[in-house]
Order: C-alpha cells, then structure tokens, then sequence
C-alpha cells in the first residue's frame, strides 16, 4: 500500500466509529498499488432502481439456475459459475465450439445496511436484488413544536 493511503486511513480512523470494514475494504483495494486485474467476464450493471433499491445485473447468457452459485458471507456476495463434468462429455462431438461457457468467479462488497432480497435468472440477465434498510432512526420526520 502506498504511503499516501495509509496516511488518509490513518488520520480518518481517531474521528470515526464503525467504519473499520470500510477501511479495510479499502486497504486492501490499495495493496500492490492497484495492480490487481480485475476480470471482465461477465459483463454486468450496478443499477438504482430506487431511493434504497438496487440491483446486480450479469449477462449470463446460455447459463441456467443449476450453472451458477451465489453465496453471501461477511459483506461479500460471491457469484461464480459450477463446473459440470458431464457438460464436458457432451462437447465430444462438436466440431467448432464458439460459445463456450465460461467459468467465472464475480465478488462484490456490500454495505452492513444493504439486505439482499433475491436472484433471478431470466432472459440471460441474472438479477440479483438488493435493498439499503433505512432505520426508523435516520428516516426524515417532522418535529412537532410545543
């Protein structure tokens, strides 16, 4: 890491409380300066489907439900595809293989407020649903005046 993101981390950790998931996600996005590659495939969409909602979007095409495993443990959504041996079999006859299933392994943070509601895998587009859960506490409200 170089010294310049140790010396950010350093100085915001004395003034803040419950961040330090979020410092050591990005403590380690700094190790070996960012040199990590990031794979491409699949390609896929963050999008905001509301004030508190999103959703993950993979382009998955030629993949089925039993291709494909999501996990979720300690902040992090785990989506890769499962090899099947016996799909390898079945490709003894092609002569030209084009598309070709890839394997692939895909991980994203997610924040301790944000709550996954569900996956789907439809049209080639697996889905996957999330919701930031806004307490009671934080919610806008009017103060009445006595």
């Amino acid at each position: 890491m170089t010294n310049k993101a140790l010396s950010i981390f350093n100085q915001l950790r004395p003034v803040s409380v419950g961040f330090d998931n979020v410092f050591d996600h990005f403590e380690r996005m700094f190790e070996d300066d960012f040199r990590v590659s990031i794979p491409n495939f699949p390609p896929y969409n963050i999008v905001k489907t509301g004030k508190n909602t999103y959703d993950i979007e993979l382009a998955l095409a030629g993949y089925n439900k039993k291709d494909i495993s999501i996990d979720f443990e300690d902040g992090i959504l785990n989506i890769k595809s499962i090899k099947d041996e016996k799909e390898d079999k079945e490709d003894d006859g092609v002569i030209h293989k084009g598309i070709a299933k890839r394997y692939f392994s895909k991980s994203f943070t997610i924040a301790d407020d944000v709550e996954i509601k569900g996956a789907e895998l439809k049209d080639g587009l697996l889905k996957v649903s999330l919701e930031k859960i806004v307490p009671e506490s934080k919610k806008a409200r009017t103060i009445d005046i006595k």
